[in-house]
């Protein structure tokens, strides 16, 4: 399976995850160290040139002001917007606008500030509920080579409708994606067996 084309920097709302095979976009509380290693080279720079700004949620601003982290590694500098309820006791950062709005009006303040290049989302919670407003043009995944298997999901959304979905650049754009790959983590030892009491 092929990497789609390039992205594009077209003034689109873009639900941006590198995700694991079972579908987590971050570890407990909200690690990342698992993605470590895990994208092609010259990725990163794609999505650098092409983000105008970036909009995420409450829970991953705190950790990421704690760790002092920045979208791309530092690489990438623009309008970071975060949605709270709570914006007066957020830790300030320059170049971060707190909104207390409803999600459509943050991306029409954050597509503004995005200068025509595209608003990536960074949250879970904010890309479903802009989802389901009809406000996300792409979803755009890396799929890492890893099992979380607990963790942030990308999508949670119990009780609600399927969403279906085309593949972009792709014939069949409805068709499943086949990805195939090999376990590298070793198995645990069997423990040995015990004899039966008699």
């Amino acid at each position: 399976m092929n990497d789609t084309t390039p992205q594009t920097a077209d003034g689109k709302v873009l639900w941006h995850f590198t995700m694991s095979l079972d579908g987590f976009v971050a570890g407990p509380d909200h690690a990342m160290d698992w993605m470590a290693g895990t994208n092609r080279p010259g990725l990163e720079d794609e999505y650098v040139t092409t983000t105008g700004a970036v909009l995420g949620g409450r829970d991953g601003w705190d950790i990421a002001a704690a760790a002092g982290a920045r979208p791309y590694g530092g690489d990438w500098d623009g309008p970071i917007f975060v949605l709270t309820h709570h914006p007066e006791d957020a830790t300030p950062a320059d170049g971060v606008t707190f909104l207390d709005c409803g999600p459509a009006e943050a991306v029409r303040i954050a597509l503004a500030a995005a200068g025509g290049k595209n608003l990536e989302v960074h949250s879970p919670s904010i890309g479903t509920q802009l989802l389901d407003l009809g406000l996300i043009d792409e979803i755009d995944l890396h799929i890492a080579p890893v099992l979380l298997g607990e963790g942030i999901r990308l999508y949670h959304n119990p009780g609600g409708e399927p969403i279906h979905l085309h593949r972009v650049g792709e014939t069949g754009p409805s068709a499943e994606v086949n990805v195939r790959y090999r376990p590298t983590t070793p198995a645990p030892e069997a423990p040995a067996e015990r004899p039966i009491a008699g």
